[in-house]
C-alpha cells in the first residue's frame, strides 16, 4: 500500500475500532464478536509499528502507557468537587426537601413542585475528566475536592471513558466529574485470581477500583475491569447546559460519554422520590455494581444555582443512604485506644464477618456507658452494623447465646499509654488522660499533623512515623523538620529514593494555609471548618494565639465551648512553644486570599435572581473575599444590589431607593476591575 493508503486505512480503523468500544463499553450493544474486534486492533496495532509517525495520542493502541510513573502528582482544580449530605430515612429526606423548598422561597421562587433526579450512589471512587477541544487530556482523583491526584495514564486504560468526545457540538473545555467503580462479576473474579495466586484479598470493590486507578504502573491498572459512569459537570467553556440536570446527561450522552439513563428517574413529588428509593434498595442486590444508596437532585440547574453551597456540600443535592448491614460475630476481647486529646475510645476486636462488602475485625464500643447500657462482655455473640463509610459499631450483644464463660468488661483506671490517672470531666461520659506528655497521645497527634486535611506530609505514614517516634527523633512535630537524610534511611523499608521523597514532601508541606496549620495542631473541637473560620476572620497565627475566649466567642459559628477550648490551647506555654518551634522551622502558613484584597471594603451586596456563573453562595464568597458585605436585604445603606434572571421584590425596592443596580456583566466587571 502507498503511504496515503495507509495512512487512511489507519483512520479509518480507529474510527470503526472507536464506534465499537463505544457500542460495547458505553451502551453495552455490542454489533461484532470479540473476535472480530481484535482482529481490527492487532491491524492497527500492525500498522502503527510499521508506521510509527502515524500514531496520536489518542489512537486506540495508546491507551496504556509504557513507563511507570514515580509518584502521583497533585493537581488543584478550579471549581472544588463537593462532598454530599446524608439522610437515612423517609423524615430526614422530607426535612431536606422542605429545606429546599424554604430556600427557594426566601429567593423568591415560586414552587408549586420541586422535581428531582435520583441517581444510584455508586460504592467507587470519584474523579474528574478534563477534556480540552474534545480531547481527554488530564484525570483527577476527588481528593479533598479543592486537591486531587492526577491519575490521568491509569484513567486512558478505562475503556468506558472515551479519549475523544464525540459530534461537532461538544464545548471547547468540559470537566466531567463521575465515579470509577468494580463491577461486582469482576471483583469476584479477581479476588479469585489473587487467591489463586497466594496474593491477600480485596475487602471490597470500592477498594480494589481506588487501589487500581492510583497504581503508579498503568499497566497494572490495565489489568483490572474497571468501568465508569458520569453524573456532572464541572467547567464548561464554548458551549451552554441545558436547563436540567436530567438533560444535561443526555447531553453528556450525546458527547460519548456513558451515563445511567436506564436507573436515572424523573421525580415530581417527595413522595415519588420515596417510591423510587425504595424500589431501587429492592434492586440493589441484583444490580451488576455496589451501591450504598441512591443521590437525589434538584433537576432545575437554575434553581441549583440559587440553592448554592455550604461550606462542603451543595444545599440541592443529597445523599439518601440505603439502611446499615448487620451480621453477627464474636467479640474476642476489648482493648481502650488513647486519642490525641486523651479521650480512652473502647475498641471491639471481633471474629471477622463480611459487612456490607467489607470485612470488619475492629469496632467501637464508644465509651463506658455504652458497653454497660448494651451489656456487652468479652465471649458474647454481638451484632455488628457498618453504613457507609461509618466506622462499624456494636449494636447489641445475644445474651440468649452465653455459655457461662463470658467476661464483663471493667474500664482501666489508668491509662494504658502513659500510667496516668484517668478522669472523668464534669457532663462528659468519656474517660480522659490528662497528660498531654502521654506517649499514645503525642503519637496521635503527629499521626494527626501529617495527614491528607491537616500538613499533608505525603509518604509518611503511621508506621514510619512511629519509628521515628520510638527511636526519639521525633518528638513534637517540629522534630520533622530537622531530619537529616541519615536518620530516615536508617528506618526500616526506607530506600534512597523513598527517603529523597519524604524529605521533600516535609519540606513541600512548609508551604502550607492558616486554616490547615490551625486545623493540623489538633486542638479540641477545632474541626476543618471551624480552622476555616477563624482564619478567615483573624488572618494571622499570633493573633488567634492571642485572642481571648470572649473576642473568639463573638466570631460567628464559634460557639463558648469551641472559644474555650482554643482559648485554653493557647495559654499553655508548650502550646505556644511549639508553634514558634515550627514558625522557626520555616513553616508559613499563608493567610486567606480575602486578607489580601479590600477592593469591595465597606461595600454592602444584595443578591437576587439567578447567575449563570455564580451559585448564590460562590457570588457571596467573591463578595466577601474582597472585604465586601451581603445582606438579604435592600435599605438605603445598601450600595449594589446585583440582579440576576427571575429577579424578585428586591430590585423593585431598589428601584424604590435609587439603589445602583448591577446585572452579571457588570457584577464580574467590578469583581475585576473594582469599584
Amino acid at each position: 500500500m502507498s503511504a496515503p493508503k495507509i495512512k487512511k486505512r489507519v483512520e479509518e480503523l480507529r474510527k470503526e475500532i472507536e464506534r465499537h468500544s463505544y457500542l460495547y463499553y458505553v451502551l453495552d450493544r455490542p454489533e461484532i464478536s470479540d473476535q472480530q474486534y481484535d482482529l481490527l486492533y492487532r491491524e492497527l496495532e500492525k500498522l502503527e509499528q510499521e508506521h510509527p509517525e502515524l500514531i496520536t495520542p489518542d489512537s486506540p493502541t495508546q491507551r496504556v502507557g509504557q513507563t511507570p510513573q514515580s509518584e502521583l502528582k497533585k493537581v488543584e482544580r478550579a471549581l472544588p468537587m463537593l462532598s454530599l449530605s446524608n439522610v437515612f430515612s423517609v423524615e430526614e429526606f422530607t426535612e431536606f426537601d422542605e429545606r429546599v423548598r424554604r430556600e427557594l422561597a426566601r429567593n423568591e421562587v415560586e414552587t408549586e413542585k420541586v422535581e428531582y433526579v435520583c441517581e444510584p450512589k455508586y460504592d467507587g471512587l470519584a474523579i474528574e475528566l478534563t477534556y480540552r477541544d474534545g480531547h481527554f487530556i488530564l484525570g483527577t482523583t476527588r481528593g479533598d475536592g479543592l486537591v486531587g491526584e492526577d491519575v490521568t495514564v491509569n484513567l486512558r486504560t478505562v475503556n468506558s471513558i472515551p479519549l475523544k468526545l464525540q459530534g461537532k457540538n461538544f464545548p471547547k473545555l468540559l470537566e466531567v466529574r463521575g465515579e470509577v467503580y468494580l463491577p461486582r462479576k469482576d471483583f469476584e473474579k479477581l479476588n479469585e485470581d489473587r487467591a489463586s495466586a497466594g496474593d491477600p484479598l480485596f475487602a471490597n470493590p470500592r477498594n480494589a477500583a481506588a487501589g487500581s486507578l492510583r497504581q503508579l504502573d498503568p499497566k497494572i491498572t490495565a489489568e483490572r475491569p474497571l468501568a465508569f459512569y458520569c453524573y456532572g459537570v464541572g467547567r464548561l467553556e464554548g458551549a451552554s447546559l441545558p436547563k436540567t440536570h436530567l438533560k444535561t446527561l443526555d447531553a453528556l450522552a450525546e458527547w460519548g460519554l456513558r451515563v445511567n439513563k436506564k436507573y436515572s428517574h424523573l421525580a415530581e413529588s417527595a413522595k415519588e422520590v420515596t417510591r423510587h428509593y425504595e424500589k431501587l434498595e429492592a434492586q440493589r442486590n441484583d444490580l451488576p455494581y455496589e451501591l450504598d444508596g441512591m443521590v437525589v437532585k434538584v433537576d432545575r440547574l437554575d434553581w441549583q444555582r440559587l440553592l448554592g453551597e455550604k461550606s462542603r456540600d451543595p444545599r440541592w443535592a443529597t445523599a439518601w443512604k440505603f439502611p446499615a448491614q448487620e451480621e453477627v460475630t464474636k467479640l474476642k476481647a476489648i482493648d481502650v485506644q488513647v486519642g490525641r486529646t486523651g479521650v480512652i475510645t473502647p475498641v471491639a476486636r471481633l471474629e471477622p464477618v463480611h459487612v456490607g462488602g467489607v470485612t470488619v475485625e475492629n469496632a467501637t464500643l464508644h465509651n463506658e456507658d455504652q458497653i454497660k447500657q448494651k451489656d456487652v462482655r468479652i465471649g458474647d455473640y454481638v451484632i455488628i452494623r457498618r453504613a457507609g463509610e461509618v466506622i462499624p459499631e456494636v449494636v447489641a450483644s445475644l445474651p440468649q447465646r452465653r455459655t457461662g464463660h463470658e467476661k464483663k468488661f471493667e474500664m482501666p483506671k489508668k491509662c494504658p499509654s502513659c500510667g496516668s490517672h484517668l478522669v472523668r470531666e464534669e457532663e462528659e461520659v468519656a474517660l480522659r488522660c490528662d497528660n498531654a506528655a502521654c506517649p499514645a497521645q503525642v503519637k496521635a497527634r503527629l499521626y494527626h499533623f501529617i495527614s491528607r486535611h491537616a500538613m499533608d506530609v505525603d509518604g509518611l505514614g503511621e508506621k514510619t512515623a512511629e519509628q521515628l517516634m520510638d527511636k526519639e527523633l521525633v518528638k513534637d512535630p517540629s522534630d520533622l523538620y530537622h531530619l537529616k537524610y541519615e536518620q530516615i534511611i536508617s528506618l526500616e523499608r526506607m530506600a534512597e529514593k523513598s527517603t529523597q521523597n519524604l524529605l521533600d514532601s516535609i519540606e513541600k508541606s512548609k508551604k502550607t494555609t492558616l486554616e490547615r496549620f490551625l486545623f493540623a495542631l489538633g486542638i479540641r473541637h477545632v474541626g476543618e471548618h471551624v480552622a476555616q473560620v477563624i482564619a478567615s476572620h483573624y488572618g494571622d497565627i499570633h493573633k488567634i494565639m492571642d485572642a481571648t475566649a470572649e473576642q473568639l466567642e463573638e466570631i460567628h459559628e464559634v460557639g463558648p465551648e469551641v472559644a474555650k477550648s482554643l482559648s485554653e490551647f493557647f495559654l499553655g506555654k508548650a502550646n505556644r512553644k511549639l508553634v514558634e518551634r515550627l514558625l522557626e522551622a520555616g513553616v508559613r502558613p499563608a493567610a486567606p486570599a480575602r486578607a489580601k484584597d479590600q477592593s469591595l471594603a465597606g461595600k454592602t451586596f444584595v443578591l437576587t435572581g439567578g447567575l449563570e456563573k455564580f451559585s448564590r453562595d460562590q457570588a457571596k464568597k467573591e463578595i466577601e473575599d474582597r472585604g465586601g458585605r451581603v445582606s438579604s436585604s435592600v435599605s438605603k445603606k445598601t450600595d449594589y444590589v446585583v440582579v440576576g434572571t427571575d429577579a424578585g421584590s428586591k430590585l423593585d425596592k431598589a428601584k424604590e431607593l435609587k439603589v445602583p443596580t448591577l446585572d452579571e456583566k457588570a457584577f464580574v466587571a467590578l469583581l475585576e476591575k473594582g469599584p
